[in-house]
C-alpha cells in the first residue's frame, strides 16, 4: 500500500471513530451524478480529497483527477470512466466533508445506489479504495461490453405506483431496473420493448424519460456480464462492516462478508431497490440523508416524497447551514 492509499484508509476511518447519530445515514450516487469539474472544489480546499485523487491516479495508473476536473465529457460519461471516477470523487467529498469537521457524527446506515454501494462498502471499511477503484473499473467495461453484444437501453417511468409500472412490464415485456421513488421506477430492455412501454405508462397517465446509457443495466441483458464479474470478486475479500450499509438487491442492512460477495454477484443483473432501502431506514428512525457525491440527485429524489426530512447534498459550492451539525 503506497501512502497515498494509506492515508485515504486513515482519512475515512475516522468516521467510524465518531459519536453515532442514529437519525443520519450517508447516501452515495451511481452513475450518470458524473459532470465535469466534480470534485474539483474538494480538492482545491482539503488536503485528505488531494490524497484521495492521488490514491486513485495510482492504483488506476491514469489522471483520472484530470478527467474529473477537466474532461472531456465524452470521456468522462463512458461506462468505463464514470463509475471509478464517481467513486473517487464521492470519497473525497466525504473526506473532505471529514476532515473540516462538517461531517462530526457517524451515521446509522450506509447506502448507495447501484455503483455508489461500492462507495459505501469502502466508507463502512469493508472493501479497499483500491479493491473497489479496481472492481468498478472491471464493472464499468463489462456492463459497456454487455451493452454492445446485448443492446438495451433505459427510460424513466415517472408519475405511476410501483404496480401500474409492473403491468406495463408485464405488457411490453420491459423489465424494472430501479425503484427510485414512489412513482419514480427506471425500466429497461431493448429498445423495442422500452418504447412500447413508455407509450403504455403515457396511455396510462405517466410519462417515459428515454435515458441516454449504453445498456440496459440492472436487467437480464446483463447476466452475461455478471457471470463474468463472479470471477473478478472471488479474489477480494471484503471485511465486516464498521457502518451497517444497506444492499440495493435486498434492501436490508449486508451483515457479514458472505452477504456482501452474494449482493455484489447479483447487484449487475437485479433491480435496485433504491426507494425501499429509504423505507428500511426511515422505518427504524432515519431522518437526516446526507448525499455525498457528485450532484444532488438523490436527496431531490427523495424530496418529491419526504420534504418533511433533513436532506443536504455536500456538493454545493458553499456548505449548507443545515449542515453544521451533520
Amino acid at each position: 500500500m503506497t501512502q497515498a492509499q494509506a492515508d485515504i484508509t486513515a482519512s475515512l476511518k475516522a468516521l467510524q471513530n465518531l459519536p453515532i447519530d442514529p437519525s443520519l445515514a450517508l447516501i452515495f450516487p451511481g452513475q450518470g451524478a458524473q459532470k465535469v469539474g466534480m470534485g474539483f472544489q474538494a480538492w482545491e480546499s482539503s488536503t485528505r480529497a488531494r490524497k484521495t485523487f492521488e490514491a486513485a491516479d495510482e492504483v488506476l495508473g491514469s489522471t483520472l483527477s484530470r478527467l474529473c476536473f477537466e474532461g472531456p465529457e465524452d470521456e468522462l460519461t463512458r461506462t468505463v470512466n464514470a463509475q471509478p471516477s464517481i467513486l473517487a470523487t464521492s470519497l473525497a467529498i466525504l473526506a473532505a466533508a471529514l476532515e473540516s469537521g462538517v461531517l462530526n457524527k457517524r451515521p446509522a446506515f450506509l447506502a448507495g445506489h447501484s455503483l455508489g454501494e461500492y462507495t459505501a462498502l469502502v466508507a463502512a471499511g469493508s472493501l479497499s479504495f483500491s479493491d473497489a477503484l479496481r472492481l468498478v473499473s472491471e464493472r464499468g467495461r463489462l456492463m459497456d461490453e454487455a451493452g454492445t453484444e446485448n443492446p438495451g437501453t433505459m427510460a424513466a417511468i415517472v408519475g405511476l405506483s410501483v404496480n401500474v409500472v409492473s403491468e406495463v412490464c408485464r405488457l411490453s415485456g420491459a423489465e424494472q431496473c430501479n425503484f427510485n421513488a414512489r412513482t419514480q421506477t427506471v425500466i429497461g430492455g431493448r429498445a423495442e420493448v422500452v418504447q412500447t412501454a413508455c407509450r403504455l405508462a403515457k396511455e396510462r397517465g405517466g410519462r417515459g424519460l428515454p435515458m441516454n446509457v449504453s445498456g440496459a443495466f440492472h436487467t437480464s441483458l446483463m447476466k452475461s456480464a455478471a457471470r463474468t464479474f463472479e470471477a473478478v470478486l472471488d479474489g477480494v475479500v471484503p471485511q465486516e462492516t464498521a457502518v451497517p450499509v444497506v444492499g440495493n438487491v435486498t434492501a436490508n442492512p449486508l451483515e457479514s462478508p458472505a452477504e456482501i460477495v452474494s449482493e455484489l454477484r447479483r447487484q449487475m443483473a437485479m433491480p435496485v431497490l433504491w426507494y425501499q432501502s429509504l423505507i428500511f431506514m426511515i422505518d427504524v428512525g432515519v431522518r437526516t440523508f446526507v448525499d455525498v457525491g457528485p450532484g444532488q440527485t438523490l436527496v431531490s429524489m427523495l424530496k418529491r416524497d419526504h420534504p418533511e426530512f433533513t436532506l443536504i447534498s455536500l456538493d454545493q459550492p458553499s456548505v449548507p447551514a443545515g449542515a453544521s451539525h451533520v
